[in-house]
This record gives C-alpha cells, sequence and structure tokens, in this order.
C-alpha cells in the first residue's frame, strides 16, 4: 500500500514559524522532511507552501518538487492582495508539481475578504482551470458551503478534519454535525490531517475514534484524505501513520488504501504511480 500524505510544510526564510504549534526553528528542508518520511514509511506528500511565514515557500517547493518528482507535489498560493495576480491561476498546473491552490484564512481579516466580494473572481477562475482549492474550511464552514453550491465544478477540499481549530477533544467536533451535512456536495472533500492534535489523550487517541468514523461515514474513502501537517502533531509521524492504518476497525482494505493515498490523487489529479 502506497502513504501519501496530504499536507506537509517545508520552509527556509524565517526566524520562527508565527503559525500555531509548528516548530519553532527556522528551516525544515525537504531533505529533512524525507528523511522522516522514509523513517515513518510515508512514500510521497503533497506540500502546501507557509507563506504566512515565509514569502518565498512556493518557490521552495517547486524546487523540492523539480529534485524528488516522486516524492512530492504542492498545492501552492500566491498573495491575494496583488490584482495582476489573478491572472497566475491561468496555467498555474503548468509549474512542476503543481496540483491546485490552498489558502487557510486563518486571521479574521483574511477571513473577512471572503465575504466582502474581493474573491469572488478566484471560484470560477479556478472551476474553470480545474485547480482544486484547499481552505481551512471548518473555520468559515457556512461561506465553504456556499461557495461549493455555487460552482459544482470546482473541487474543494477542507483542511484538518473541518474541525474546531480552537478545541480538543469534545470541543474539537462542536461543529461536526454542520460539517457532515457538506458531504452531499460532490465536489466537496475532507483531508483528515493533523487528526492527533485533537486529543488530549495518548496514542491512539480513542476519544477522536468516533468522530473520525463520522466523518468517514459521510463522505467515505475517496474524499477523506489522511496527512499530519506534521511540523505540529504530538506524536510520532509514525504513530501518525498507524493511528489510521492500525488503530481504526472499521478502515480496510480497499477504503484503507484510498484514505491513505490513492483517494487524494485521484481528486487533485496527481498521477503518482500505484
Amino acid at each position: 500500500m502506497k502513504i501519501i500524505d496530504a499536507q506537509v510544510h517545508i520552509w527556509s526564510k524565517t526566524v520562527v514559524p508565527t503559525s500555531g504549534l509548528h516548530r519553532k526553528v527556522e528551516k525544515f528542508t525537504a531533505e529533512e522532511l524525507l528523511k522522516e518520511m522514509d523513517e515513518a514509511g510515508v512514500d510521497a506528500a503533497l506540500i502546501h507552501p507557509p507563506g504566512g511565514w515565509d514569502p518565498d515557500s512556493n518557490a521552495l517547493a517547486i524546487a523540492a518538487a523539480q529534485k524528488y518528482p516522486d516524492r512530492f507535489a504542492i498545492m501552492g498560493q500566491f498573495s491575494l492582495d496583488v490584482p495582476e495576480n489573478r491572472k497566475l491561476v491561468y496555467g498555474w498546473r503548468n509549474q512542476p508539481g503543481m496540483m491546485g491552490l490552498r489558502w487557510p484564512f486563518l486571521l479574521e481579516a483574511q477571513q473577512k475578504r471572503l465575504y466582502d466580494g474581493s474573491l469572488d473572481w478566484l471560484w470560477p477562475a479556478a472551476e474553470k482551470e480545474g485547480l482544486p482549492i484547499a481552505m481551512m474550511g471548518g473555520l468559515f464552514l457556512h461561506k465553504f458551503r456556499e461557495i461549493a453550491e455555487r460552482h459544482p465544478d470546482l473541487r474543494m477540499l477542507i483542511d484538518h478534519c473541518g474541525l474546531n481549530r480552537h478545541g480538543q477533544d469534545a470541543a474539537a467536533f462542536i461543529h461536526l454535525d454542520e460539517l457532515v451535512t457538506l458531504a452531499k456536495f460532490p465536489n466537496v472533500a475532507v483531508k483528515a490531517t493533523g487528526a492527533p492534535h485533537y486529543s488530549t489523550q495518548a496514542y491512539p487517541f480513542r476519544n477522536i475514534q468516533d468522530g473520525l468514523h463520522r466523518i468517514f461515514d459521510a463522505f467515505g474513502p475517496r474524499r477523506m484524505f489522511w496527512g499530519t501537517d506534521i511540523t505540529r502533531m504530538p506524536c510520532s509521524y509514525r504513530q501518525c501513520v498507524t493511528f489510521f492504518t492500525e488503530e481504526l476497525p472499521w478502515l480496510k482494505g480497499n477504503d484503507l488504501e484510498d484514505v491513505m493515498g490513492r483517494g487524494l490523487c485521484e481528486w487533485i489529479g496527481w498521477n503518482y504511480k500505484f
């Protein structure tokens, strides 16, 4: 079984990451990531450039995909503050390893752009180009739903299980009922990235397994994708893998293979050799 991580970060030009619980190191290179992937048994990974703390991270990701084309693909980004950048959407996938687009919209000021009309050009442009877009949709589920409904041919990914980013244990799942209703839109998928973060318990994080099962039941194995966001996980990379491959009794066989990488590749158009 091939194992593909749906979200990782690499960076090189910062003092320390400014986002959340990520490792407070000046750089985390493709080579350092590959070493950890090899030790954990991870075959490939989807890089999400952390533009919030390294403005050159998109170029760094492209260089990594060029050097290691069988190990990396990218969900890239560009500054949405520059009107001239709108044209970058067209031909975006011509860049090495580039699969789609991703903006987390973590900050309140960034989320306001989802509502003020300034991004209304983006959704139809990405839809026309066949570019999947990933966002921290759990922070704005109603708006995420609205975009998905208006643009049925735009493939959209909800980051980090779509759960409450600021909660753990039961508090992480306070919006679960609303989240699973999005499964009725065939253009919406969930990246089950960062799951261990949502539990204060030790491995195998039993108190979040039922919630993950509900997400799986709603979206199915071809629209729920395993991943880590490894640089902020509270457990080892290998435990992030075995949490899904060994500890979830409802995830077996072909369904497991889909969740652990095959479904992601089909969803974003990554022609990875299985």
